[in-house]
């Protein structure tokens, strides 16, 4: 039998106080949205995605997976059957995208729950969280390890509110079942939508049999405000974390260490604290990250060691061995086999040959205000301290440019580049120049009082 998975996601960011949609706050460094499509594409034999009108963005982030338009946003039941058309023939399992950290395990154990104890409608569900955090909650009311109903916590009675159980709004049933049900959810009088926990009433008026899976709040909690899209970032890090010390990195201070959903560490990696990774970064085994760096969008070779205070970004390749030191940018370069730039350089749109060392201060200049250009650089060259390589430009294997140049043309191989104005040496001029300041000093003093006291004067 068929599995599929609708999700909703057509809500805008109106209680996030944000004009982007709900569905595209970031969440492990990426869009909300993709941590609920991995779980469910691991699960379910088909995802689709219930989107609004003019949510291109959203539309574009989840294919190839099917998308279905709510054109008028009349409720959650509304955007269900909106999706009728694609329910398949066997079990359904309705989402929010803005309660995207359920695991895939518990996605397996829903369809199992269904199926263990026969029912025609199974519910996931969490315990009521600490007091203060529970209040906005329907609450399961149960008879005999079943849903009698759900209880919106405005409507509920002082006992209902007490019952330990939470609706977490997502479900299965069958594609027969769900269907005929969304068709008869009432329009409610007071807003004009169509609810979809009303599908709860139907299904009890039937008599059908309703269970209820329970999970963690951590999985289960819903993002409504930036407060709880920050607590939900925090649960997701604690994951992260976990599992990457699970697999054998070494995080020295892991509450300080932020990584994306996608982040890769290999075994015996070192990441030292406050350190950062954005999307798209691997380390391979036996690299370490010094502390306070900024990675996203590159790859870390064995053995290589980045930072302090360095700054690796997008389409960057760290070779094995290679050394980055403090205040160093690398954007779109290549850094070769034990090659190293220790210090205060800027190095972008630039191949850097093995064991190449790379002076402080250095730069490649590759934006000549219109388009990026390319500095290359061969294996074992030598760039002294505050050079400026102005590209397009290629400095040879085993080439040396002296401290100070400014490089615009190629330098061949083994080479000795120095593009640098002339020294020129006065003799004598140094202590000239000291006489002379020293006599300015002098004057500038006595004459001062004489000045602010005909001043005085006139003012008087």
């Amino acid at each position: 039998m068929s599995t599929t998975a609708i999700i909703l996601a057509a809500g805008l960011g109106t209680r996030m106080r944000s004009s982007r949609p709900k569905a595209l706050h970031l969440l492990g460094g990426r869009p909300m949205l993709c941590e609920l499509l991995d779980s469910a594409a691991s699960v379910f034999d088909r995802v689709v995605v219930v989107i609004g009108p003019e949510m291109a963005e959203v539309a574009a982030l989840v294919a190839p997976h099917p998308v279905v338009v709510q054109q008028e946003r009349l409720g959650t039941a509304h955007a269900a059957l909106t999706a009728a058309s694609q329910f398949g023939d066997g079990e359904v399992v309705v989402l929010y995208a803005d309660t995207p950290l359920i695991r895939p395990t518990t996605l397996s154990r829903l369809l199992t729950r269904k199926k263990e104890t026969n029912a025609a409608l199974t519910l996931l569900a969490f315990r009521a969280p600490e007091t203060g955090r529970s209040d906005h909650y329907g609450r399961l009311i149960m008879a005999d390890g079943f849903v009698q109903s759900i209880v919106e916590w405005a409507d509920a009675s002082p006992e209902q509110r007490a019952e330990p159980l939470c609706n977490a709004g997502g479900f299965v049933a069958s594609s027969a079942d769900l269907r005929r049900w969304l068709e008869q959810v009432p329009r409610n009088t007071a807003k004009g939508e169509y609810y979809l926990t009303d599908v709860v009433g139907l299904a009890a008026a039937e008599g059908a049999r309703i269970a209820a899976l329970e999970a963690p709040f951590a999985e289960l909690r819903g993002i409504n405000s930036q407060a709880e899209l920050a607590e939900a970032e925090a649960t997701l890090q604690g994951w992260l974390r976990a599992a990457a010390m699970e697999a054998g990195a070494n995080l020295v201070a892991p509450e300080t260490v932020f990584l994306c959903s996608d982040t890769v560490l290999a075994a015996d990696v070192r990441i030292g604290p406050y350190v950062v990774f954005g999307p798209g970064v691997v380390l391979e085994t036996g690299a370490e990250i010094l502390p306070f760096c900024h990675l996203e969008g590159c790859r870390i070779g064995p053995d290589a060691r980045i930072g302090p205070y360095a700054r690796i970004r997008k389409g960057t390749t760290i070779g094995a061995s290679a050394r980055v030191g403090n205040f160093v940018e690398l954007k779109a370069a290549v850094l070769g086999v034990g090659a190293k730039a220790n210090h205060l350089a800027y190095l972008g749109d630039a191949e850097i040959g093995h064991s190449a060392n790379i002076g402080a201060g250095t730069i490649t200049c590759n934006y000549d205000g219109a388009a990026k250009h390319r500095t290359v650089i061969g294996a074992d060259a030598f760039i002294g301290s505050n050079a400026a390589l102005v590209a397009p430009v290629e400095i040879g294997a085993g080439a040396i440019v002296g401290a100070g140049s400014v490089i615009v043309r190629d330098v061949p191989p083994d080479a000795l580049a120095i593009a640098r104005g002339q020294q020129v040496h006065k003799p004598g001029r140094a202590k000239l120049l000291r006489s002379e300041r020293k006599r300015g000093a002098t004057k500038a003093a006595t004459e001062l009082p004489t000045k602010v006291l005909e001043g005085q004067k006139e003012n008087g």
